[in-house]
């Protein structure tokens, strides 16, 4: 504990909020009777700092905290923005496990302490398998992002977290529908990239770009013509015209 200006700091609430005077005394006598406590007889008290590991404080792991809570902001901007996309709930749950990092890739399991025989990308097999290298940096699947963008014309530099890649896409067109479209694609895309992956894991199938773009963009149109009363273009049309599909 420390003070500032007669305010007692909570540290574990990450300097959010100061104490109220009235639970001042509260925590003085608190402090004072653990005080008298000893936890561990055989070692002295010391000092931890949680956001570490190796409870040291430096500058670094301050930073990560700090920036962890203003990216929290970010995150909830991120589940707003994907709730109100008219997609099947399931994709919808899936698209949110993504942005979570809590879908169960080779990496996450391992972390978890699952057993596996290796954690690589079954895609490119040259980088360990998380979220941002699977979906936005293997070098199977990043050019899928980098053709998408040629539709509407962008050249950009792409997030690997998928927090920011998602926010990304949110911002990259002008127009309430042709946003909404864009977001949409971006789940799509990423829920035919698990799908192929669990092909490839369980199935030995090997990566298709081609036919992964394909499918993303039936499924992409099937839920457009479902949902959308004013889509009432044919998928051929769709799938040969991209650009007037998510610019006009």
């Amino acid at each position: 504990m420390g003070s500032n200006s007669g305010a007692v700091w909570d540290w574990q609430l990450n300097w959010r909020r100061p104490l109220f005077d009235s639970e001042i005394a509260m925590a003085d006598d608190f402090i004072g009777k653990i005080a008298q406590k000893e936890i561990l007889p055989h070692k002295t008290d010391s000092w931890w700092w949680k956001p570490d590991p190796g409870g040291k404080f430096s500058s670094k792991s301050a930073y990560r905290m700090l920036w962890g809570e203003l990216t929290g902001t970010n995150q909830e901007a991120a589940f707003k923005d994907l709730w109100k996309l008219k997609i099947p709930p399931k994709a919808a749950v899936f698209a949110w496990r993504l942005i979570k990092d809590c879908l169960p890739t080779k990496l996450n399991l391992s972390k978890r302490q699952v057993v596996l025989s290796d954690t690589m990308c079954p895609f490119c097999c040259n980088h360990e398998e998380d979220a941002a290298h699977l979906f936005f940096n293997c070098s199977k699947t990043l050019p899928l992002w980098w053709e998408s963008l040629s539709w509407i014309g962008v050249v950009t530099a792409l997030p690997q977290n998928p927090r920011a890649h998602f926010l990304q896409h949110g911002h990259q067109l002008v127009g309430n529908t042709k946003s909404t479209r864009w977001k949409c694609w971006w789940v799509a895309v990423t829920w035919t990239i698990w799908q192929q992956r669990n092909k490839t894991v369980f199935q030995n199938q090997c990566f298709n770009s081609s036919k992964v773009m394909d499918d993303a963009l039936l499924l992409l149109w099937s839920w457009l013509k479902s949902n959308d009363k004013d889509f009432t273009v044919h998928f051929n049309q769709w799938a040969t015209n991209l650009t007037l599909g998510f610019c006009t």
